[in-house]
């Protein structure tokens, strides 16, 4: 079965973008990931999603999970949980591994869900 696959436009917006700002994510005081390199997606009237390259991720705190999701304007997401000695926090961190042409950008990028992982967002100057 053939899925569809869109391309963002006036009904569906997305831009993506350098940031300008510093992202820290973090699980308890465990500091995920820390970034002055983020890439801010804004889709349509959702939230800004900051896109984290993984080189500035811990990556011994993921754990790769059978999870996966679809999105027509952005492709397969594949899903990490966090994993700490206080526990995981499953499917926390999404990444589009080969997104679609109109996000290419936030290839080798992970994202976090705020309902998960603390995210703060600070301005540099």
């Amino acid at each position: 079965m053939s899925r569809p696959q869109l391309i963002p436009g006036p009904d569906h917006p997305i831009t993506v973008e350098p940031s300008g700002v510093r992202v820290v994510v973090r699980a308890g005081e465990r500091v995920v990931a820390d970034t002055t390199e983020a890439l801010a997606l804004q889709e349509s009237t959702y939230p800004v999603v900051y896109y984290v390259p993984l080189a500035d991720v811990d990556q011994s705190l993921l754990e790769r999970t059978e999870h996966a999701t679809y999105c027509p304007y952005k492709g397969d997401a594949s899903y990490y949980s966090v994993v700490t000695p206080e526990g995981a926090l499953d499917n926390a961190v999404w990444s589009y591994e080969e997104p679609y042409e109109a996000v290419a950008p936030i290839a080798k990028r992970v994202a976090f869900y705020p309902d998960k992982l603390e995210i703060t967002v600070v301005s540099v100057q």
